[in-house]
Parts: structure tokens; C-alpha cells; sequence
């Protein structure tokens, strides 16, 4: 069965839409997200015009701010600072990856902690792992969106996660752990990860590599989430060979329009989410 993360943020589009008409008749506005692109990567580009396009298709006000590939750290930090103090901007996010001349951490740790809808911030970071209310990146929080839906139970389950970044792996693994699954990290270091793979229930990948995870790498009846997103001779494919791990997964995610779509979805929730907490102050 397909994990249908296209149909899941549809269904989610449909709900937040209503949610943003009752918030501007309630406030006078709708939430409000900038995206930052430094340069004119056609991946980066192609990413913040779907996530312009997922705003606007729920009502909310949408920018996309292009910046040179030459532009320093410093104007970059400027920028994000004025609009750190502009009440009428609800969330900031800064489009990965960075130009190599900056310190993304650095410039990620500028954002508002309030605005920081990547949930990027070391504070709120900080805050996932001592299950604190902070903002929840949004690939993570898409992919626990979506097996809730499906309701896959994680309780005493063995969750595998191939990769380890601060963006997927590290958070996917702490949410994971919070609904009491037991969880194990491989990673480009791990030895006969196939050990791993093949004991687990759930299994969650996020390495970046093309068809990484083959049918003999999954227990039969097994959740597969396959969180990578490679172009190969022009398609995009997942980390997971789709076509013949189907063969013996319960569930899997499709690539495209399994957890990209759910990756915008949440994205939308940490915005408006924003956006409330704003006005419950």
C-alpha cells in the first residue's frame, strides 16, 4: 500500500485554507512567510516556487526574496535581522543549501526563534530534544504527519533511520523516540547496515543516495519511508528502490508524492502556528 503523501497535503491544503479565511476575518491579515534564495540553483529554485505556490493556494501571503550568489554574510544576516523585527512577517526561511562562503549555522542561528519555520535554531533544536513546544523541522514533522494519518503504531516498534543530518535524521529520530518506538541511526560509517535494515518495522531513509536500500535490505511487512530525492537521467528517484521493495513493504512513500508534498504541508502548519502564537501572546 502507498503511503500518499500528494493526497495526504491535499486534504491538509483544503483544512488550512478555511483555517486562513477565519484567521483574517479574525485579525485582518493572513499569515505571512518570506523565502530567502541566495543564487539561482534550478533545484532551489524549483523548491521555493512549489512552497510559494502551496502558500498561496491556502491563502497565505507568499514572498520569495532572490539574492546574488556573491552576496556576503553580512548583507544576508542585515536582511534577516530587519525582517526578525517586521510584526507583519510570521515565519523566515532561509533556502539550503547555502553558497560555500557562508556558515549556514551561523546564518541559520540569526532567525528569530519565533520566525524560524525550518525549526532550524539551535534554541529550537534545544527545544525538541528536552520535549519542549518549539518549532519542529519540517520533513520530520511531515513524515510523523503522515504515518499518524496511516496510522502506523511506533509503540515498542524497531524504527531504523539511515542518516544522521540535523535537517532529517537527528529530529526524525527524537520524534520517533517520543512515540516510544525504539530507535536505531545507521549512517555512511555503519557496518553490515543490512543487519539493521532487515530487523526493522519501520525503516526511514534519508542518505541521499540513488536506489540506496534494495528488496533484500527489508523485513517483509515492513514501513518504508523514503525520504531522499535524487535525479537520475533527468527522473527523480528515491533512496529506496521503489519498484521492487514494493514488492515486500506493508507501506511505502512514493518519490515523487510521497514525503516531499508532506514536507511543504508542515511547513504551512509551523507558519501559521506562528502566526497564532503571535496573537495569543
Amino acid at each position: 500500500m502507498i503511503l500518499d503523501g500528494k493526497g495526504l497535503a491535499k486534504q491538509n491544503e483544503t483544512i488550512l485554507k478555511e483555517k486562513v479565511t477565519n484567521l483574517k476575518g479574525k485579525f485582518g491579515r493572513v499569515p505571512n512567510l518570506k523565502v530567502v534564495l541566495v543564487g539561482d540553483s534550478p533545484a532551489s529554485m524549483a523548491y521555493v516556487t512549489s512552497k510559494k505556490k502551496a502558500c498561496n493556494r491556502v491563502g497565505m501571503d507568499a514572498e520569495v526574496i532572490m539574492l546574488d550568489i556573491n552576496t556576503t554574510e553580512h548583507a544576508l544576516i542585515s536582511l534577516i535581522e530587519k525582517m526578525n523585527v517586521d510584526d507583519a512577517i510570521d515565519g523566515i526561511l532561509i533556502q539550503l543549501p547555502l553558497p560555500k562562503h557562508m556558515n549556514e549555522t551561523y546564518v541559520l542561528n540569526h532567525v528569530s526563534p519565533n520566525k524560524d519555520v525550518d525549526g532550524l535554531h539551535t534554541i529550537n533544536g534545544g527545544k525538541l530534544f528536552t520535549k519542549q513546544d518549539g518549532i519542529v523541522p519540517a520533513t520530520p514533522l511531515g513524515v510523523m504527519m503522515m504515518l499518524d494519518h496511516y496510522q502506523v503504531n511506533l509503540e515498542g516498534k524497531h524504527a531504523v533511520v539511515i542518516g544522521r543530518s540535523n535537517l532529517v535524521g537527528m529530529p526524525l529520530s527524537k520524534l520517533l523516540l517520543d512515540k516510544n518506538a525504539t530507535v536505531t541511526i545507521l549512517h555512511s560509517r555503519t557496518k553490515d547496515m543490512k543487519k539493521y535494515t532487515l530487523d526493522a518495522d519501520i525503516l526511514l531513509v534519508a542518505i541521499g543516495k540513488p536506489k540506496f536500500v534494495t528488496k533484500d535490505m527489508v523485513k517483509k511487512g515492513a514501513v518504508v519511508v523514503d525520504v531522499g530525492i535524487n535525479r537520475v537521467d533527468g527522473v527523480l528517484v528515491g533512496d529506496v528502490d521503489f519498484e521492487n521493495v514494493s514488492e515486500v513493504a506493508s507501506l511505502i512513500t512514493p518519490v515523487p508524492g510521497g514525503v516531499g508534498p508532506m514536507t511543504i504541508s508542515a511547513l504551512l502548519f509551523n507558519v501559521i502556528k506562528q502566526y497564532e502564537v503571535k496573537y495569543h501572546d
